[in-house]
C-alpha cells in the first residue's frame, strides 16, 4: 500500500484516534437509545461519525493524491506551545489553583490573558490587534455567558471583589 497523500493520511489518522477515544469514553456512559438518550448517546455517535470520517480520508489519501506523496513538514512548534500555554493559563487564571495558592483572576483577566499569550504563537504578534481582539472577546463572553445564560463563575479577580 502506497501513501499518496501523507497529509490526509495522517489527519484521517488524527480523526479516527480521536473519535475512537470519544467513543470508547462514552461507553462507560449510559447510551441509552435513540427514543430514550443517555449522557453517553452524543458522544458515542459523534466518536463513531468522528472514526468513520477518519477512515475515508486515510483510504482515500491512499487511492488519490499529488504525485510526490504530499509529505508533511516540519513541525510548528512555536504556535503549539503558545496555544497550549495560552489554554493552560485560561484555565488556572479563571479559578486560581488554591493548593497552590494562586487565586482566581476571573474571566475578563484570563481572556486578556488568553489571547495575549495566543497571539506570540505568530512569527509577527501586533499587540494593539490583540488588544483589540481581547476586549471583544472579553465583553462577548461576558454578555453570552454571565448576562444571558446566567453562568455562576468568577467575572473579577476574587482579591478585589472579594
Amino acid at each position: 500500500m502506497k501513501i499518496k497523500s501523507q497529509k490526509d493520511f495522517f489527519a484521517g489518522l488524527m480523526y479516527l484516534v480521536v473519535g475512537g477515544a470519544f467513543a470508547i469514553g462514552a461507553y462507560g456512559y449510559n447510551v441509552g437509545t435513540a427514543a430514550r438518550m443517555g449522557p453517553g448517546y452524543f458522544p458515542m455517535i459523534l466518536g463513531i461519525l468522528l472514526a468513520f470520517i477518519g477512515v475515508v480520508i486515510s483510504f482515500k489519501a491512499t487511492v488519490a493524491g499529488p504525485g510526490d506523496g504530499d509529505p508533511i513538514g516540519k513541525w510548528a512548534w512555536r504556535p503549539i506551545f503558545f496555544v497550549l500555554a495560552a489554554n493552560f493559563s485560561f484555565g488556572i487564571l479563571l479559578v486560581g489553583v488554591p493548593a497552590l495558592g494562586i487565586p482566581g483572576f476571573g474571566l475578563i483577566v484570563a481572556i486578556y490573558a488568553l489571547v495575549l499569550i495566543a497571539s506570540y504563537g505568530r512569527k509577527e504578534v501586533n499587540f494593539k490587534e490583540s488588544l483589540v481582539l481581547a476586549t471583544v472577546l472579553a465583553i462577548g463572553s461576558y454578555v453570552v455567558f454571565v448576562w444571558a445564560l446566567s453562568l455562576q463563575f468568577p467575572v473579577w479577580p476574587s482579591f478585589i471583589v472579594g
